[in-house]
């Protein structure tokens, strides 16, 4: 269906500006990330972030360290980089614009469906 692509696309972009928001706190295990966006209902499954962490370190915006967890095994804990802070604060004002302007035409679109709605019970 045209709208689950349409859903998937945006959950796409928004899962990467996401992690990065996660990332901006300091260092994160991928399994807090990973329990952070199942609570919010982000994602479904895990396996789409380790692609993502590693797609942004290529982009040199995101780095990793070894570091011992409580369990006493070694696991990686992801940080942003400098390229990654710089990028989120232009994401951030980028996302304030989109989210300003889509409510904007969900507004317009509502207070014309309204008036249409209306116009209509009154014609019966």
């Amino acid at each position: 269906m045209i709208a689950e692509k349409i859903k998937t696309q945006l959950r796409t972009g928004v899962l990467e500006y996401c992690v990065m928001q996660i990332l901006r706190r300091g260092e994160v295990y991928a399994s807090d990330i990973i329990d952070e966006l199942l609570e919010v209902d982000l994602i479904k499954v895990e396996g789409i972030i380790y692609p993502l962490l590693m797609r942004l370190k290529q982009e040199n915006l995101v780095q990793y360290e070894w570091s011992e967890a409580q369990s006493g095994l070694p696991k990686k804990q992801y940080q942003l980089t400098d390229s990654g802070q710089n990028t989120i604060k232009a994401l951030d004002e980028t996302w304030i614009e989109i989210n300003k302007s889509a409510k904007k035409i969900k507004k317009k679109t509502d207070e014309q469906l309204k008036v249409a709605k209306q116009e209509s019970q009154e014609g019966n």
